[in-house]
């Protein structure tokens, strides 16, 4: 079963496809949708998330063994099940056939249509009267196709249902209004069903029909404009207006070597302002363990010898604490590659827990027989990820116990998780390979 996290933005109609498929088939799916676990026009640029996803689009999928993806027909394909898929291959056919069909004749005419009054796009009236007829288009040939089928394909909820229900979905909300869809019962006879089924309403909520259609406002598209700043006037006559071509030319000039920013849809752009987050960490008091100290020992010299003589000399009881994980479900580990690239999909997401953590988490044992536990330092007293959204992703899929820095059972732990080395009675399994977070 699938099990991993949706990057997106919120109310993203796009991400719900996955969502919605996520909640039939039960995969495990965690979103990551608002600062600071994502910010989109961030986040998204950042060098680790392009990394795996380099067209910084959302949403984009994640899972816990490292495995990404991009596109969002093809995230909520892959945390489908094959009831959703299609269990024949004429099934799975007609599934791909309606997800396409949404696509090519659904959403470009929503967009245009639907844009306008939310106040993303221009309103254009030449464009919004060709997107209406692409709506009806699409519309009358779904409507003959429901006229003896409650579902598009077979007699359940299919992937195709999915997809084009969260294609019409702000078509529903925002512009068809009772007389324009009353040529079409059928088609909001299967909308209705669709968005009333439980898996449905677990991501939508309720969702309410349009009374009346929206229409474009001009003021509402001038206030959701990002503000550009006002440059500075310049004083007319002397050198300036002698040379007003010089001026037009350097102009031209500017506008060429500036760099182009990512292309993004105009829904994004929207949403892409997103306020920077505070230090989760600001307001704890000052500490005498220097954690950038420690890990340069750890990394550059003898762990036994060198490192933690040095760990324990300078370890601040009250401004530090010490943590045990132990992942709870080690009877869904398969090839211990998959279980390395788990252990770095939550590091990697960690990124910015790095100035104040450090961790050693390994992996025990063989393909289909292994266990992950670890032990890990955090500032303060508590553990790290309840701090931020962006931290609590993974955490969850492990139990944490607190350890007594004075106790022996904590310094031979951290002799052993440190050094990749011991007798590891409470494991029970040998040792097989490790990563570092620091």
């Amino acid at each position: 079963m699938a099990a991993g996290t949706l990057y997106t933005y919120q109310e993203n109609w796009r991400a719900f496809k996955a969502q919605i498929a996520a909640q039939y088939s039960g995969a495990r799916l965690k979103l990551a949708s608002s600062p600071p676990a994502f910010t989109f026009g961030q986040t998204n640029r950042t060098p680790a998330f392009l990394s795996n996803f380099p067209l910084g689009k959302v949403p984009a999928y994640q899972g816990d063994d490292g495995f990404c993806l991009f596109e969002s027909n093809a995230i909520a394909h892959y945390l489908s099940n094959d009831a959703l898929r299609g269990a024949t291959p004429q099934a799975a056919a007609q599934v791909l056939q309606w997800v396409s069909f949404a696509d090519s004749e659904i959403i470009p005419s929503a967009s245009t249509w639907v844009f306008p009054t939310l106040g993303i796009i221009q309103f254009n009236k030449q464009g919004t009267e060709q997107a209406k007829e692409g709506v009806k288009r699409a519309l009358a040939v779904l409507n003959h196709h429901l006229t003896t089928r409650t579902f598009l394909v077979g007699e359940r909820v299919s992937l195709a249902d999915i997809t084009v229900a969260c294609s019409m979905l702000w078509l529903y909300k925002q512009v068809l209004e009772p007389s324009f869809r009353q040529p079409y019962p059928n088609v909001t006879r299967w909308f209705v069903t669709c968005v009333n089924q439980p898996q449905f309403k677990a991501v939508l909520g309720e969702v309410k029909l349009c009374e009346k259609m929206a229409q474009y406002d001009a003021k509402k598209f001038a206030e959701m404009q990002p503000k550009k700043e006002t440059p500075a006037k310049k004083e007319k006559g002397g050198k300036e207006a002698a040379k007003p071509q010089e001026k037009k030319e350097k102009k031209k000039e500017e506008k060429k070597s500036a760099p182009q920013e990512e292309e993004m849809d105009d829904c994004e752009a929207v949403l892409a302002a997103e306020p920077k987050a505070k230090d989760p960490f600001a307001d704890l008091p000052k500490s005498t363990f220097v954690m950038d100290e420690f890990k340069r020992k750890y990394s550059n010299e003898d762990t036994l010898k060198v490192a933690l003589p040095f760990f324990w000399e300078h370890f601040d009881r009250e401004g530090f604490s010490i943590w045990y994980c132990e992942y709870k479900y080690p009877q869904e580990l398969t090839y211990t590659f998959m279980s390395c690239n788990l252990i770095s999909g939550m590091y990697q997401r960690l990124d910015k827990l790095r100035k104040n953590a450090f961790a050693s988490v390994l992996l025990f044992g063989s393909d289909n027989q292994s266990s992950i536990s670890g032990i890990w330092v955090f500032r303060g007293q508590n553990l790290a990820f309840p701090l931020c959204p962006d931290w609590q992703i993974d955490y969850e899929s492990y139990d944490w116990r607190k350890l007594d820095p004075n106790s022996e059972e904590c310094k031979t732990m951290v002799k052993e998780y440190f050094a990749w080395e011991g007798d590891f009675k409470h494991v029970g399994k040998a040792f097989n390979q490790g990563k570092v977070f620091k």
